[in-house]
């Protein structure tokens, strides 16, 4: 494989098994340890010497320019190229043939997290002699997948979320291809949800005697699909961090164990219990914050307690009596104790909405 590779990374989609909280923000902005998923595949391409990405955005698209610029915060160059559907893995790659031409390039689905990054995978596809590279992972659930069957360690056939896997190797979201994906992507048609899928593509490739080779992952990745993968990334990536307390912290307070103060953040007769991170200029006043919570910027929390959960930014949790736990709260989410009388729960919800209540 010869020639610069480029990055793309797909960043559209509608998010369904995020909902509510896709029906107004984009997925891949959703913070682990209070950075968003997106910005860890800029960094992994990055790192790896990619510094030309193209981002694919959709309904969100302006979101993701927000957050992302023109790519210069990261060390890269920044093309944003608009996909009016989804329509399929294949045919993100497909709308950015003017910006890939013929460039051997580094796909990278945007709400997908690697901990150990890409630098060695990308070194072993410049190096040896294969057309295409994707990257395995065990699942518990392949059905959910896209799945790779191999004989004798050689990929001979992909299925996109089989009723009866033959295997539990799932196809993860980063993908390597060099010029030839572009004979493939031209070959097939549309599956039956009506989408241009990257499976048929690979399995073309694999058809006509490309060389397809498959790594299998040895450490974790995750999709960062659903609340509960959200959660987990977050875990893993708060078990990772260093304490780095840059906000203020008065003597009524503890610290205990790795947490992560940003600038402007105030704790006011609180406790932090690592590892956990609290986003500039959230205040903690009166609340217990536990382990593997993630508190993103401008945020308050009066006289409650909060713990193994994701807050994104602006939201207000007061004088909430029970802990919160196992919990992902939205934007400019507010939740209290009112008050008024008679004592009832008042609600307001968004569609595919999940609530506990004692």
């Amino acid at each position: 494989m010869t020639g610069k590779l480029k990055g793309l990374i797909l960043s559209g989609g509608k998010g369904t098994r995020l909902r509510p909280f896709t029906y107004t923000g984009a997925k891949q902005l959703v913070p682990l340890a209070n950075k968003p998923v997106l910005f860890y595949a800029i960094e992994d391409l990055v790192e790896a010497g990619i510094t030309e990405i193209g981002i694919i955005i959709g309904d969100t698209g302006d979101q993701v320019k927000a957050a992302v610029g023109d790519g210069s915060r990261f060390g890269a160059q920044i093309t944003y190229i608009y996909q009016d559907e989804p329509r399929g893995l294949a045919h993100g790659v497909k709308i950015a043939r003017s910006f890939l031409g013929d460039s051997p390039f580094v796909m990278f689905l945007g709400d997908n997290f690697i901990r150990d990054g890409i630098v060695p995978l990308v070194e072993q596809f410049q190096g040896d002699d294969i057309n295409t590279m994707i990257i395995l992972s065990e699942v518990e659930r392949p059905q959910d997948f896209g799945v790779a069957e191999l004989a004798d360690g050689r990929v001979v056939r992909l299925v996109e979320k089989p009723k009866e896997p033959k295997s539990n190797l799932a196809v993860t979201g980063i993908y390597m291809f060099d010029s030839n994906v572009w004979e493939a992507i031209d070959c097939i048609q549309p599956s039956a949800r009506g989408e241009l899928e990257i499976t048929d593509t690979i399995q073309c490739l694999i058809d006509k005697g490309f060389k397809v080779h498959a790594h299998l992952l040895k450490g974790w990745w995750i999709d960062t699909g659903k609340m509960e993968d959200i959660l987990e990334a977050n875990r893993l990536v708060l078990e990772t961090i260093e304490s780095r307390i840059e906000g203020t912290v008065d003597q009524h307070s503890k610290i205990i164990g790795k947490v992560v103060l940003e600038k402007g953040a105030e704790v006011i007769n609180s406790v932090i219990r690592g590892p956990a991170a609290i986003g500039e200029g959230t205040r903690l006043i009166n609340s217990y914050v536990g382990p593997y919570s993630s508190i993103y910027h401008h945020c308050v929390v009066i006289s409650s307690e909060i713990e193994h959960s994701v807050v994104l930014e602006n939201s207000r949790i007061e004088s909430v009596d029970h802990r919160i736990e196992d919990s992902l709260i939205g934007r400019n989410v507010e939740i209290g104790k009112s008050p008024m009388k008679p004592k009832a729960y008042k609600l307001v919800l968004g569609d595919y909405s999940k609530v506990g209540l004692l």
